[in-house]
């Protein structure tokens, strides 16, 4: 009596080097421009549910790899620019004007906006009527925006929801910025 085992062999499970190489590929494919960013969110998913390696070259197949020359240049260029907007941001700290964090004892949040009634009035068009709310929770300061208008932001970026936020930030309301300082 002869038997018979059948094995099943399934594909080796895809490792996380292999995930960070695609999407790497597609971060630089939209860099290059020849990715829209809807584009590379949607792909962006797709690699990270992905269980098969073919399913990752499918998703990257249309990116021509770039030789690691042009990685190089890329990358030489990609830092080169960074470093002279933080250099900016760096700069125009010093001269922002400083908007002090309320003592932690205080109790009640910080609103500000353009309505009088605000802690902070802040009368440029664009600041909306209630902007923002600074509280201490847990024994850190939060920045809440209360869906403005223009937009609160913490160190050049928008704040959606809520941020924490601590001394030497820059904040800014609308137009207006500001660098946080304590008393």
């Amino acid at each position: 009596m002869t038997s018979s085992f059948e094995f099943h062999t399934y594909p080796a499970r895809l490792s996380d080097a292999e995930r960070d190489k695609a999407l790497r590929v597609l971060r630089d494919g939209v860099a290059m421009g020849r990715l829209s960013h809807d584009t590379f969110i949607r792909r962006m998913e797709l690699a990270l549910a992905a269980r098969r390696s073919d399913e990752l070259a499918l998703l990257t197949a249309d990116l021509h790899a770039e030789g690691r020359l042009a990685r190089l240049v890329f990358g030489s260029v990609e830092a080169v620019s960074g470093f002279g907007v933080r250099l900016r941001r760096a700069w125009q700290a010093e001269r922002l004007p400083k908007l002090l964090l309320p003592l932690p004892g205080a109790g009640q949040p910080l609103r500000i906006g353009r309505d009088p009634e605000n802690g902070l009035r802040l009368s440029h068009e664009t600041v909306s009527r209630v902007h923002a709310e600074l509280s201490r929770q847990g024994g850190m300061w939060v920045l809440r925006d209360l869906g403005s208008t223009n937009g609160t932001t913490v160190n050049g970026r928008r704040v959606i929801g809520a941020a924490v936020v601590r001394e030497g930030d820059q904040i800014g309301f609308g137009q207006m910025a500001f660098r946080l300082a304590s008393n």
